[in-house]
């Protein structure tokens, strides 16, 4: 069994570690420092308890020598995606199977989806349409990913909470290869269940994601930080409560309170979010798959987006400002 994780990220370390400890032939697409020093050194895993886990990991960035897989894991953000289409198609067969492991709104959300929005093309995230051409729709599978991690130097990272990774087919049946995907998650140490709608999950970690995200890297504040303080818990629940309504008019579910929601986030404590990390970094954020396409999904189910379309210009002015577009 081959098994590839393109992104070499905090996500995409912590599932080549826990693969390669019980014997998968796992290899990663990585770059920069970071993939050198995972050539030279390894990598480590800090995991929540503070201890360390280190394995010698295939790594590169270059996907010619790899072959065709069995399982490609997409863990790079979705800026990324359109740019490494090119790169991933060395490693995909007609029997490959696809995991998206990427947040926000996939670019494969209404195929298979049984409702008159059926096959609508997100036009924010894929505008010439050629996704398609090196990911086919029928290879793919659906993830929500829940373990918060982050780099703390290259070649280590930190997994500060969470073990869950959510599996969906998009039509919604419980298949052969997401079984086999869920059992090599278990067997690594996961949780992977796997989900009749993982559209509604997608949406419930989304909700989070899109207010949380950019009012951090606007204000530079943690999760915890953000929920406590009265007005921007408020412009949270306002724009959680938009993002709900396009859910629902699109089929999806959100089978939790907002208010629960808050306070999950609440809970975390003093988190950073990925795009304030990001931020930090000076990297490019997730824009395009967190708050842009549910503004365009917003209009596409004539549902109003007041908060949503603020946030979206603020940090968007604050992406171009300091190069993180």
């Amino acid at each position: 069994m081959k098994i590839c994780i393109f992104g070499g990220g905090s996500i995409g370390g912590l599932l080549a570690v826990n693969l390669e400890k019980i014997g998968i032939n796992v290899s990663i697409i990585a770059r920069g420092q970071h993939l050198e020093v995972m050539k030279k050194n390894g990598l480590t895993i800090i995991d929540p308890t503070g201890e360390e886990r280190s394995a010698i990991v295939t790594c590169t960035d270059e996907t010619l020598s790899l072959g065709v897989q069995d399982y490609l894991f997409l863990t790079i953000k979705s800026p990324a995606l359109l740019p490494s289409l090119q790169a991933m198609k060395p490693l995909i067969g007609k029997d490959t199977t696809i995991i998206t492991c990427m947040n926000g709104i996939p670019h494969w959300y209404f195929h298979k989806l049984d409702n008159k929005y059926a096959d609508y093309k997100i036009k924010c995230l894929d505008p010439k349409l050629i996704i398609d051409t090196i990911l086919p729709p029928d290879n793919v599978v659906g993830s929500v990913v829940y373990p918060a991690c982050e780099i703390l130097k290259p070649g280590t990272i930190k997994h500060i909470a969470g073990n869950r990774f959510s599996l969906g087919e998009p039509e919604g049946s419980e298949s052969d290869r997401l079984k086999i995907i869920s059992d090599i998650l278990k067997a690594a140490g996961f949780r992977a269940p796997i989900q009749k709608n993982i559209r509604d999950e997608i949406w419930l970690k989304l909700i989070g994601n899109l207010s949380f995200n950019p009012i951090s890297a606007l204000t530079g504040a943690t999760l915890e930080q953000i929920c406590n303080d009265q007005g921007t818990e408020a412009i949270v629940r306002a724009m959680m409560t938009e993002a709900k309504i396009i859910a629902e008019e699109l089929g999806a579910k959100i089978n939790m309170s907002i208010e629960k929601r808050i306070d999950g986030a609440r809970k975390v404590g003093a988190h950073k979010t990925s795009m304030l990390q990001d931020i930090e970094a000076g990297k490019p954020i997730e824009i395009d798959s967190i708050i842009i396409a549910v503004k365009e999904l917003g209009e596409l189910t004539c549902s109003p987006t007041p908060y949503i379309d603020i946030i979206l210009n603020l940090i968007l002015q604050k992406a171009k400002l300091i190069g993180c577009l």
